[in-house]
């Protein structure tokens, strides 16, 4: 039987109401893994109004209280890190050793957050004028919103609560709901650490729940990281209504190889952030520009390189994983063809890859293209998946 996930606010797992699901998949072998409530902007007020209510006493605790408590959360994640990273490589389908990336550079910034009693100190100025003296406090906002992404559901979340917690705001996250279930296990660790009900709180949804944080009154700030066009519209809304909002957009990144590379080690580099994590990063190299007297040594450097890339079961010890929905890599398929047919040189097709996994998973196999041109799809668009394109170019000056 597939599991009904909750969402958790004021401390409690609480069942959703609004009679819509979704299904998240664990994706190495195409099964559903949990059954993922929608909320309604009903249930997104209850989450803000506990937070609200939470947040005057967590605000009045004193910042060494709080920074204590982070300490404990981050004892409690470095002792359940294992099975964490495991949950998350499950339902992403990530690497372990991605995974526990994803993980650690989040704790980094639990650790940062731990000398907040320091940071949060304000300043004074005597005499910054005749007769004036000038000084500034640091204050919590209230309560905050973040809306995170599937591609690193533990770094990303952490690179904002943390902060909030610890400058004595509380929170509201709502995860991707692709894989929602790190966030859930992240939210009793915080409880078992000793953090108040209602100071960190989870809602699962789609645009309505998103809509519901962006039109709250009480929600004072933002921070979300996704795509572009959903970036554009977080800030436009956010901002409309009156919040602070951070929002953190896509990516088409470029590697520039000029004559004078080392190419073996510029073929190594755009081997691993090309496809690393299946080429589901915000940073990944998804364009390489080759100058041209170097540029059929380099493709000939990267093809030969892929096929020693295994395809399959992160926990198996492979090197790339599965994406994250059939529908993703589906999406992502159709560049591969849309590539084929604007005329594109398809150098190595990942489109029916050998895997070292079960059949049903979402697999695609790295893909490299060459002679890309600037007006096409699979160069405009961040496609988000294990596919590098190479452009030729002249000159350093044709390159930038």
């Amino acid at each position: 039987m597939v599991a009904e996930l909750t969402h958790f606010i004021g401390g409690k797992h609480v069942k959703g109401t609004s009679g819509r699901f979704t299904d998240a998949f664990w994706p190495m072998t195409g099964e559903v893994a949990s059954k993922v409530p929608l909320a309604s902007k009903a249930e997104v007020r209850a989450a803000v109004e506990n937070a609200k209510a939470a947040q005057p006493a967590w605000a009045a605790t004193n910042p060494q209280r709080r920074a204590r408590v982070l300490m404990k959360f981050l004892e409690l994640v470095h002792a359940e890190y294992d099975s964490l990273a495991e949950l998350l490589a499950k339902e992403h389908g990530k690497t372990l050793a991605d995974a526990k990336g994803d993980i650690q550079r989040g704790l980094e910034v639990v650790e940062f957050c731990i000398g907040a009693p320091h940071m949060l100190k304000g300043e004074f100025t005597d005499g910054a004028g005749p007769g004036i003296d000038m000084y500034s406090l640091r204050q919590p906002l209230g309560v905050v919103g973040i809306i995170s992404p599937f591609n690193f559901p533990a770094m990303v979340p952490m690179w904002f609560f943390p902060i909030a917690i610890a400058a004595g705001n509380t929170v509201v996250v709502k995860p991707s709901e692709k894989d929602p279930s790190a966030t859930m296990l992240i939210a009793e660790m915080w409880k078992e650490a000793g953090l108040p009900d209602g100071v960190f709180n989870v809602i699962h949804g789609d645009k309505v729940a998103v809509d519901g944080l962006l039109e709250h009154p009480d929600v004072a700030s933002i921070s979300f990281v996704g795509s572009t066009n959903i970036a554009k519209y977080i800030y436009e809304v956010g901002t409309k209504h009156g919040k602070r909002v951070q929002a953190l957009a896509g990516a088409k990144n470029h590697m520039l190889v000029l004559p004078d590379a080392d190419l073996d080690l510029a073929a190594d580099s755009a081997i691993n952030a090309g496809f690393g994590s299946a080429g589901e990063r915000c940073m990944a190299i998804s364009v390489v520009l080759a100058t041209d007297s170097i540029a059929d040594a380099l493709v000939a450097k990267i093809a030969e390189r892929m096929p020693q890339l295994r395809t399959g079961d992160g926990r198996r010890g492979c090197d790339m994983g599965p994406l994250v929905t059939g529908a993703h890599r589906d999406k992502v398929a159709s560049y591969v063809d849309a590539g084929v047919a604007a005329g594109a040189t398809l150098v190595v097709d990942g489109r029916n890859p050998d895997v070292d996994g079960e059949s049903g998973g979402f697999w695609l196999g790295p893909t490299l293209f060459d002679n890309v041109t600037t007006d096409m799809s699979i160069y405009t668009d961040e496609i988000f998946g294990p596919v590098l394109s190479v452009v030729r170019i002249k000159s350093y000056d044709e390159g930038l």
